[in-house]
Parts: structure tokens; sequence; C-alpha cells
């Protein structure tokens, strides 16, 4: 089977690593000479612990296990089963993290409340105040600006794989031949099957095949610092993220909403704090979400004025000096409750977009998902 891969983000590449590694052929078209979206701008966070119970979770769980053993395959994508701490400060806080361990699933997240000491014995670089910590050993971490990249090369090694880049759709259309994909090379692309993994890239060709896709588009601002100059062992998360991810819905994440009002800064942008080390020792640091088309253009000071005062307050110390800012934008189901969205859009194509913040958790599941279901 021929197989014919649009978009190089991570959703794409993990379609063309479940193609190849299926023993199939693929040819990947990317727009830009390498891919420059949202699979390069986030956290590189696989991110069990927030995920809503059901499908979800499901998903994340066993894309961690696809992280894992890709990982052990390609080293360059800096797999880590780091885990991650939420520092807790308040009755309210460890009252929504106490409701987490409760739940059912609690166990397959690796879910644990720890104490101050609990929490520094699994980061020593937490010397901030806090009274508990949420632990869930499940989460990991990979290199989000080198990841597919490694994979590429790694795929490129099997003589079954062809990357264009530079390239931009032009058409797909069908035939006697099977789907086809023509590009603004003029070139003509044919195989057995098309998968359009565009990212946030939503007009265009992708609006004439699918005009009513349920999908939206979300800005976010991140920042990345000089090295650490000392290990943080696991992600960081704060207990914003409580009122953000499904997982911890419950009557204590009502009383928390009710009883202890976010920053308003955090709330006008929709913030809370995730951090990872990366491998060179600089922390990712974010992020704000916007919503409300057209986006700003401006990368607001703010908000990453905030994020560092979070940061200091749990590391009992100042932040080594801010190398880099950006803003990125993703596309999420407009149903947040849908892991992705999946469509047959003509004979032989398949459009996959919209896992929203879940991309690069979820990706390698998506994929085998589409790759089950179209019997490759």
């Amino acid at each position: 089977m021929r197989v014919i891969v649009v978009g190089a983000g991570v959703v794409g590449t993990m379609h063309a690593w479940h193609a190849v590694n299926r023993g199939h052929e693929v040819v990947h078209i990317e727009r830009e000479s390498r891919a420059r979206g949202a699979s390069l701008r986030n956290f590189g966070q696989i991110w069990v612990s927030g995920r809503a119970g059901g499908e979800e979770l499901e998903t994340a769980l066993r894309a961690r296990d696809l992280w894992e053993g890709i990982g052990e395959r390609v080293p360059g994508i800096g797999f880590r089963p780091n885990g991650s701490l939420t520092p807790l400060r308040t009755e309210l806080e460890v009252a929504v993290a106490e409701a987490a361990v409760a739940r059912e699933d609690a166990g397959a997240r690796g879910y644990r409340i720890v104490t101050p000491a609990g929490a520094r014995a699994l980061n020593p670089a937490l010397r901030g105040e806090f009274t508990a910590a949420l632990w869930c050993e499940r989460d990991a971490a990979v290199e989000p600006r080198t990841a597919q990249l490694a994979l590429q090369d790694a795929l490129l090694a099997s003589g079954r794989y062809t990357f264009l880049g530079g390239r931009e759709v032009r058409d797909v259309g069908g035939g006697a031949g099977g789907p086809a994909v023509r590009d603004d090379h003029g070139d003509t692309h044919q195989g057995d099957a098309v998968i359009l993994c565009t990212g946030a890239w939503l007009g265009g060709l992708v609006r004439e095949l699918a005009p009513d896709l349920p999908v939206r588009r979300v800005r976010l601002q991140m920042m990345q610092t000089a090295p650490l100059g000392e290990p943080l062992t696991t992600s960081i998360a704060d207990a914003d993220s409580f009122r953000y991810y499904p997982a911890y819905a419950s009557e204590a994440l009502d009383a928390l909403n009710a009883g202890q009002a976010q920053d308003p800064l955090a709330a006008a942008h929709r913030m809370q704090l995730l951090m990872v080390q990366r491998a060179d020792g600089g922390l990712t640091i974010g992020d704000t979400h916007e919503y409300e088309h057209p986006f700003a253009f401006d990368v607001l000071e703010e908000p990453y004025d905030h994020l560092v005062k979070v940061v200091e307050s749990f590391l009992g110390r100042p932040l080594p000096r801010i190398k880099r800012r950006w803003a990125g934008v993703y596309a999420q189901c407009a149903d947040t409750t849908r892991v992705v969205h999946r469509e047959q859009v003509r004979d032989g194509v398949w459009l996959v977009t919209g896992p929203g913040g879940r991309g690069m958790t979820c990706s390698p599941a998506i994929a085998e998902r589409t790759a089950n279901e179209l019997g490759w």
C-alpha cells in the first residue's frame, strides 16, 4: 500500500510512522520546509493526569505506552517517564487533589498525594512553600522541537519513506488508480490512501473538503528559559490547572472555584502553569488560551510576568533569564469531549484534525486507530 500523508506535525508524522512500520510506503508532504506549528511550540508533555475518564484517558494511556516504545527505538525524541507534581497550598486545592485520588481510575494515572518532603524527594528543585502535592506517575515528556525530526530520520532509514517539504497541497481527487494529491509544484502523488493532518490550517482546501468542520483554533503564549543549572526531575503544574482539565471535575472543584478566585490576570488569559525541563536544562513554561477570532498579533508581557512569579514561588529561587517567547495556534474539536475529528472527505481521503492540547500526548494512539480502522 502507498499512503500519502499531508502535514508533518506530530499527528501526521505518527500516521507516517504507523504506515511505514506496518510495511507500507509513505509519501509525506509538508507546506513548510519542516513542520513549524503547534507540534514544535508545546511542552512536549505526555499528559495523562488531567485527561477525562473513558475514551480520552484510554487514548492517552495507550499513547503513553506507544511513546515509550518509540523512545526505545528512537532515542532522539527524548522520551523520559518523569511524572508530574502539582504543588498545593490551600485546603481547597488539597480537597480537589483528594477527590482526584478517590477516582476509580486514579491507579491507572498513578495519582498519589505526597507531603512537601515527599515532593522534594521526587523533585529537589521545589524549595518553595506548599502544604502537599499531587503526584502523577504516568506523565512523561519528549523534546517537541526535535521529536518530529528524529522520527523522520528513523522513517527515512526504512527505505519506504519520502519527505517532501516546501509543498502546499492544492487539490485532492480520486481516480481509477486511487486518490491523488496535487501540490503547488505541479506534481501529482497517487496512493491507496490519503491522510490529511493539516493542524490549525482549516481554510482553503480543508474548508472546501469539509465546509462544516466542527473544529476551532486556539492561540497560546509560552516561553523558555536559559538552563536552570540543576535538574527539574518532574513536570510541574499549578492548582489553576485543576480548573481546566476534566479529570478534576468534582464538588471539591466547584468549592475551589466558588471559594478561591483565580488571579484576575490568570483568569482573563485562561492561564495555568505547566513547566517541563528541556534537554539543554532550560524550562519550557506556559500557558495562556485565546479562543476569540481574530486573534491578537501581540505577545503580551503581563502573562509572562504572572508565570514567572508562580514558578519562582515553587522553586524558591529566581528564574534564569528568558531566552525565547512565542505564540502558537492549534486546532481543537468544538466539542471538547472528543479526542479528535476523523472524517472521510472523499473516496480514499481522510481528514484527521482537532486534538487540541492533547495532540502531543495522544498522537501515537490517534494514528494507530486510523491505521486500524483503514485496515493497514
